[in-house]
């Protein structure tokens, strides 16, 4: 068995795990369900009362005249592209070289949409303000991803945001925001939804990453935007006879947990303050902007992969249940603070973290 099969296999068996909401397993459908009267009428291709007063809701919670319901994110942000680019009649977008469009996708947006993508900044930053204003000037739409995940949950200052956006309004661009983890991000930015979403011609957000429904996205916008999206949802065979097991898990885990987004939000500023006291690691960002931040070891993950299994072994927490490779002599994985860390035991995680410190330096030096 290599290295990283026994950490997946012995994190798998400890009692606590610092990230996430817990199991994803059917039970995840089951709480949702159980809310529900179950005689209440399902919704057929995109229409009916179950979908309808879900896209109402969020239409309202994000400051958008319209939001339509998808069942992928993938789905949702390159019809809104699409879209963005048939108005102005150019087939260029801009958006960030980790953008999820360019790197997780299979080129999906150009090889289904023949749309160009230009990169703006290095990978290794954030997108500014100089960067969009020397972009090609025939881009339709420019992305931006808060946080940028890719480098760690990175967020621009907001005055930075609304910049981009009042150059992007006066020349014409049309300026997206995947927000993925966008109520993630609003404790940092002390603003509601409505607030960030209103520089915005049209916001993604996603239900199974931060809120921790089974799955499903939002596309919101005006609406001659949404109604133009609907078209494209039945073009790329988004409108399943029914959604309302990804609706009903949606709506359930929004009212859960959009409210305890502050707490995940300052529970990830203690855990990265943890991860920082220990020989050899550290965070991006150092100080957590939203609930997820990326650890990084000075060590190859061959180096730090049995020192992990072996912590969870003797104390029964999991930190993680991965390591990517990041260089030769450096690995690390994300981390993304859910329900979960509430119900660790603080003193026993202070312990697990001097201990990890301990095999850390023991190792290493």
């Amino acid at each position: 068995m290599n290295e990283t099969k026994l950490l997946y296999e012995v994190f798998k068996q400890t009692k606590y795990q610092v990230s996430g909401h817990g199991k994803r397993d059917i039970q995840v459908l089951k709480n949702a369900l159980q809310t529900v009267d179950g005689t209440q009428e399902s919704d057929v291709y995109g229409n009916g009362g179950i979908i309808e007063e879900f896209q109402t809701k969020m239409a309202e919670y994000l400051g958008k005249d319209k939001a339509v319901f998808f069942p992928s994110g993938t789905m949702a942000q390159q019809i809104a592209l699409r879209i963005w680019c048939d108005e102005k009649g150019s087939k260029k977008v801009a958006y960030h070289p980790l953008c999820h469009l360019e790197i997780h996708e299979e080129d999906g947006l150009k090889e289904l949409h023949h749309i160009q993508s230009i990169l703006l900044a290095d990978k290794d930053r954030l997108i500014g303000l100089d960067d969009v204003v020397n972009m090609d000037k025939e881009v339709s739409c420019v992305l931006l991803e808060l946080p940028q995940r890719e480098i760690g949950g990175q967020l621009p200052d907001y005055e930075t945001i609304e910049k981009i956006s009042k150059y992007c309004r006066d020349q014409g661009i049309r300026l997206h925001l995947d927000g993925a983890r966008l109520f993630e991000i609003l404790p940092y930015y002390e603003k509601t939804a409505a607030e960030v979403c209103s520089l915005f011609d049209s916001v993604y957000i996603s239900f199974y990453k931060g809120i921790g429904g089974v799955a499903g996205a939002i596309l919101a916008g005006d609406k001659a935007f949404t109604d133009e999206s609907k078209i494209w949802k039945r073009r790329h065979g988004g409108d399943l006879i029914s959604l309302y097991p990804y609706i009903v898990s949606a709506n359930y885990y929004f009212d859960e947990n959009e409210k305890r987004m502050s707490q995940f939000y300052h529970d990830a500023l203690e855990l990265a303050v943890f991860f920082n006291s220990c020989e050899s690691v550290s965070t991006i960002p150092l100080i957590p902007v939203s609930n997820m931040f990326h650890v990084h070891f000075q060590a190859s993950r061959e180096e730090v992969e049995p020192i992990l299994a072996e912590l969870y072994e003797e104390t029964s927490f999991g930190l993680t249940s991965y390591l990517k490779e990041v260089t030769q002599k450096t690995c690390g994985f994300e981390v993304n603070i859910g329900n979960q860390y509430a119900t660790l035991p603080k003193e026993k995680l202070k312990q697990v973290f001097q201990l990890l410190d301990e095999k850390l330096r023991k190792s290493l030096s």
